[in-house]
């Protein structure tokens, strides 16, 4: 077992990952930017590197950097959670290099499933269903134009190196594909410096469906079951739970026994997740595969009771999957839900800021993975995930009511969340239901936004407590020495609430 990792990320991640390190024995190291010297992450790691400036590609993207501080503090091994270099074939190139564990898949295995064109030829030759379109990359509009013809519109044009929706086009005629395509290469090669795209057939209103996969370097693979992925806002998802309304047992099986072909026909290691799309008429069609652990990652080790970043850390070591396809079983219901400092009436655009107050749930069945504190600016420089709030129960209809009772419990205070909108999304018939799709979050859009009427009426209560503040706040505690409940208004004393 390695005696020193270090973490390559910040965040609710970076504490994820240090918590099982702990747990087996590592001494574990941190880096972080000039932004997070106070960051929460840097009190779970026994020692710690500033590794850059804040922007990301002087800090947490910043290889050479990054490899000096391992080198300094001796690291046999590296964890790089998830986001930043965690899919990059050239840090895991630059660990194997300096002889150094990249705790994830060997480069060649990140190049091959890193590439949306190469995974699709390989996944296609060992008979798993891909989205018809394109197996070779075009550069020309022509080749785009006979592909779009042969499979039909609606289409989409995708970026072949990276992910999160950018290079992302829905293409409905014929007219648009061109402005489509350049469009599309613009945005790509801006993030991830290769222009490269290709076109795929469009399905209208599929469920997202992911598997979560563990392979040693013996070659035994596992799988840990699905995740439904499909609550999505700009490609994002938000909200996952498992198992999914959408499957039976016998396709379940199909879609597990796929994944783990896919798994093994890309000479793949560690932890992986292989996403499909799932169609109205329950054709599923491979996606992806995202090389790491997933965001999601909690609820299927709610409900398998399966330690994935403990796995992770244990066959990178070099140790056996001690456990069977068949040991393996979903017990209960789980959904998690991220926090995101952002603001879904204004397109969901980041808010940065001071967290003046914070109160998080706890209780039966509720796990918060979290990276914030009460007092933290949060920075303006990386994506804006605050925490992620799990909820375990016996089934369904418990875990949605569990996740609305937290959410109503998780209070942040100072900056703007999405706390409100993602209580609304469980109080949403079609998810009560789990008669949902991608297009979730824009078919519901009238019913997720907080009415105005709503926010002058929170804002008319809030400037009647600042009111009755400033004239003497009243004790929770009455005559009889019994004691009210009390709000974080009261709470955080003197305040005032101002509307731009």
């Amino acid at each position: 077992m390695f005696k020193r990792i270090l973490i390559a990320n910040r965040g609710e991640i970076a504490i994820r990952v240090a918590k099982a390190c702990k747990e087996l024995g590592i001494i574990t190291i941190g880096i972080f930017s000039t932004a997070d010297e106070n960051s929460k992450h840097l009190r779970y790691m026994d020692e710690s590197y500033k590794v850059g400036e804040p922007p990301p590609q002087a800090s947490y993207l910043n290889i050479n950097a990054i490899m000096a501080a391992a080198k300094q503090g001796g690291a046999e091994a590296i964890h790089p959670g998830y986001g930043f270099l965690a899919e990059n074939p050239r840090f895991a190139e630059a660990c194997e290099k300096t002889g150094i564990v990249f705790i994830g898949p060997s480069s060649k295995a990140l190049s091959l499933v890193g590439d949306k064109i190469a995974s699709r030829s390989t996944v296609k030759k060992v008979g798993v269903p891909i989205i018809p379109g394109m197996q070779i990359a075009e550069r020309e509009v022509t080749s785009f134009q006979k592909i779009a013809k042969q499979v039909g519109y609606p289409v989409i044009v995708k970026a072949s190196m990276g992910g999160g929706g950018k290079g992302m086009r829905i293409v409905r005629t014929p007219k648009d594909l061109e402005t489509s395509i350049e469009a599309g290469q613009r945005e790509a090669k801006n993030a991830f410096g290769d222009e490269t795209v290709y076109l795929e057939k469009y399905i209208e209103r599929p469920r997202h469906i992911e598997f979560q996969v563990l392979r040693d370097q013996d070659g035994k693979t596992v799988h840990l079951f699905e995740r439904e992925c499909s609550i999505q806002r700009r490609h994002q998802k938000i909200v996952e739970e498992t198992p999914s309304t959408a499957l039976d047992p016998e396709l379940r099986r199909r879609m597990g026994a796929a994944a783990k072909k896919v798994i093994e026909a890309s000479e793949y290691t560690n932890a992986g997740t292989v996403e499909f799309l799932l169609d109205e008429n329950h054709n599923f069609y491979f996606l992806e595969v995202n090389a790491r652990v997933q965001v999601e990652h909690p609820i299927t080790e709610m409900v398998t009771g399966v330690d994935l970043v403990r796995q992770q850390i244990m066959i990178a070591a070099g140790a056996k999957i001690d456990f069977e396809q068949s040991d393996i079983s979903q017990r209960g219901h789980a959904i998690e839900a991220r926090i995101y400092a952002e603001d879904p009436e204004n397109n969901f655009l980041p808010c940065p800021g001071k967290i003046v107050f914070l109160n998080e749930p706890a209780g039966p069945g509720v796990r918060v993975d979290s990276g914030i504190f009460q007092a933290w600016d949060v920075p303006p420089h990386y994506d804006p995930i605050l925490s992620k709030l799990i909820v375990w129960a016996e089934n369904r209809d418990m875990a949605i009511k569990r996740m609305s009772d937290a959410l109503n419990d998780y209070i942040i205070l100072g900056i703007k969340t999405n706390l409100g909108y993602l209580k609304r999304i469980m109080g949403t018939a079609k998810f009560i239901k789990g008669e949902y799709h991608t297009h979730f979050i824009d078919e519901n859009e009238s019913k997720l936004r907080l009415r105005d009427s709503n926010i002058n009426t929170a804002i008319a209560a809030a400037s009647l407590i600042v009111m009755e503040s400033k004239q003497g706040a009243k004790s929770p505690v009455e005559s009889d020495g019994t004691r009210q409940p009390t709000t974080p208004w009261q709470e955080i004393g003197d305040w005032e609430i101002c509307r731009r």
